[in-house]
């Protein structure tokens, strides 16, 4: 019936397999749960140890660090049912019937449903950046996210027929942080895969620094120039993309490049403060993107 896999780096995950596992048992369905932690040698490993002692549960400690793609691959490979539930580590269950929810949008059609996500009301200032992130790029209801079917899958908190995960799988050169959901989203909508969008979001337990979501920034927009240099990607799937095309033709992508290094002091003053702009995020992103690729 069920698989529920949980990729994890260095971070105590059983209080949410217990937590599964306790939904899984009272909607009375064959299951299992399945957490790999990518090589983070974490002493927090000692308290996912206790996973095991769970019903149909395990948690394996990789000895390296294989990156979250090739991690979610390698759960999906270890696991032996018919449907796969991704859930990541630090995600936190809001809803007493979440499985049960997952459980009754199944029917014989059914290839991929996204529940979406959630932040926090609030979070204190030196969280503000991937907070505020997260509220206004990330946090929408099903309405909104069905409007882009495939560009609104982020693929934590996803229900996956096997089969069709075993079509696709995650590319195995996304090793680093970033956009390992977008070529995964892609693919989905090259084999047409029918996508529901239900409102049973999991709450984003673990909202990074400032300081971490601006250096993880930096990881992903090297990521993206990855996946766009090697065409891993259809360029008008990724709006970021589709605008950095439009400076390169109008060849404002080397004044944007030159931008970011004179102005990159700001954007790291800005971005890493109490009071973090989307719009500075932005332009950082992409001039930063630009920057990359007038070295090309």
């Amino acid at each position: 019936m069920l698989s529920i896999l949980i990729p994890t780096y260095n971070y105590n995950v059983y209080p949410l397999a217990f937590q599964l596992e306790q939904q899984a048992l009272d909607a009375n369905i064959v299951f299992e749960i399945i957490c790999f932690d990518d090589g983070s040698s974490s002493k927090l490993n000692f308290e996912n140890d206790k996973i095991n002692t769970l019903k149909n549960s395990k948690f394996i400690a990789l000895e390296k660090n294989i990156g979250l793609s090739n991690n979610r691959n390698e759960l999906a490979q270890s696991a032996k049912y018919d449907y796969l539930l991704f859930i990541d580590g630090d995600s936190v269950i809001i809803d007493k019937n979440y499985i049960r929810q997952y459980i009754n949008s199944i029917n014989e059609n059914t290839e991929v449903v996204y529940g979406g996500r959630i932040h926090p009301k609030t979070v204190t200032s030196n969280r503000k950046l991937r907070w505020k992130y997260g509220i206004y790029r990330e946090d929408l209801n099903s309405q909104q996210r069905i409007k882009n079917k495939y560009k609104s899958v982020l693929f934590n908190n996803t229900l996956i027929k096997k089969s069709v995960f075993d079509q696709i799988r995650f590319e195995k050169q996304i090793t680093k942080y970033g956009h390992e959901d977008t070529i995964f989203a892609f693919n989905l909508s090259k084999i047409k895969a029918t996508i529901k969008h239900i409102d049973n979001p999991v709450l984003h337990g673990d909202v990074d620094l400032n300081m971490v979501f601006f250096n993880k920034t930096h990881k992903s927009i090297e990521n993206l120039n990855l996946i766009y240099n090697k065409n891993l990607i259809d360029s008008d799937f990724v709006t970021f993309l589709k605008v950095f095309k439009k400076l390169k033709k109008a060849r404002l992508n080397y004044l944007f490049g030159v931008v970011h290094k004179i102005l990159y002091p700001i954007f790291k003053y800005n971005l890493t403060s109490k009071y973090p702009s989307l719009y500075i995020f932005e332009l950082f992103r992409l001039s930063y993107f630009c920057n990359i690729n007038l070295k090309k």
